[in-house]
């Protein structure tokens, strides 16, 4: 089970105004990159909606996609003063205050989903949460495994692989992060760091030809008109951490937080089955335009980056007991 949120030392500001307990209607502002007719749009909007209805109307979030207010960095930072009150992402993205949670999303590392849960419930990273809501004032509502995104990855391509020989030199944007860079670069990639917003024109213009992807996303973000190759190698597994302002939080009323993680947890119930209906739709009408879908064996991927995980752990680069909690949690109890 995940811990209870700690208080933290993190300022909530609204408006100028700082947030007590609602006496009467409050308005959150929760931000978020994805387009607001994707899978992920809906339900975050879905989540909102939970929160004003669970609440009776105490509390009512407006939603911002597609990077409204700004990109990671500004969001994050509002997130921390508390003008922004929730922020759906990925866990890696907590690393901005705790470095070792970007192995969270350690790219062909774990053996499956139910491996990664569990050691996402560690006492490693419940430690690392810990620690970010103590120094940074941002804390995680509820399970951040339970809302699925996905719900599997793959590379959208231009040109189409097999095999990792055949994958060597593609030219891959990724996200701002310096292990998944550093894990792709040891596969044979070359890498691009770019905006999520500005990959399907810079693939347009050849200045990428892939992107690591949810498969849900892959059609929302019209990938597939400038890289009609999809290719399922799931690179890991994935969740959303709804990030929001730890004093915030941990402000409201013991009723009103109940309420809103019964929002959060009706909403990743749904997750499930809403994230693997939207993919299996999206993938046929993406094969009706001709784009082309394959599974290659990823056996020498994981091969070549356990290479890396030990290279990384001799020279530790590794947190203390990283790989014996991966190996820990191979298996349930």
């Amino acid at each position: 089970m995940f811990r209870p949120i700690a208080a933290s030392v993190a300022a909530a500001v609204l408006a100028g105004a700082v947030l007590a307990a609602p006496v009467s209607a409050e308005v959150w502002r929760m931000a978020h990159k994805m387009p607001a007719e994707s899978i992920e749009g809906r339900l975050f909007q879905s989540f909102a909606d939970r929160i004003e209805a669970n609440t009776d109307g105490a509390i009512s979030v407006q939603v911002f996609p597609n990077e409204q207010l700004g990109n990671d960095d500004v969001i994050l930072e509002q997130l921390q003063i508390g003008t922004i009150h929730i922020y759906p992402e990925g866990s890696s993205y907590l690393q901005k205050w705790v470095p070792d949670v970007r192995l969270v999303s350690a790219p062909f590392l774990f053996d499956d989903r139910a491996h990664w849960q569990r050691f996402m419930a560690s006492d490693l990273v419940q430690g690392w949460f810990e620690e970010i809501e103590r120094d940074a004032g941002v804390a995680v509502i509820g399970d951040p495994t339970a809302f699925v995104r996905g719900p599997y990855r793959v590379m959208v391509t231009r040109d189409p692989w097999t095999s990792l020989d055949e994958m060597q030199g593609v030219k891959l944007r990724l996200h701002p992060d310096d292990l998944a860079a550093q894990a792709w670069r040891h596969l044979g990639a070359e890498v691009r760091t770019l905006a999520w917003t500005e990959v399907y024109e810079s693939i347009g213009r050849g200045i990428v030809e892939a992107v690591n992807s949810p498969i849900a996303l892959v059609e929302p973000m019209r990938f597939y008109e400038v890289a009609p190759h999809v290719i399922r190698h799931n690179e890991y597994p994935q969740g959303m951490a709804f990030m929001t302002n730890a004093r915030m939080w941990n402000g409201l009323g013991e009723e009103t937080r109940t309420q809103v993680l019964a929002a959060y947890a009706e909403v990743a119930a749904e997750s499930v089955a809403l994230m693997t209906a939207a993919a299996e739709d999206s993938m046929a009408r993406m094969a009706a335009e001709g784009v082309t879908f394959s599974a290659p064996d990823t056996a020498d991927f994981v091969a070549r980056m356990g290479e890396l995980y030990a290279e990384m752990d001799a020279r530790g680069e590794l947190p203390d007991g990283f790989l014996a909690a991966v190996d820990a949690t191979r298996a349930a109890d």
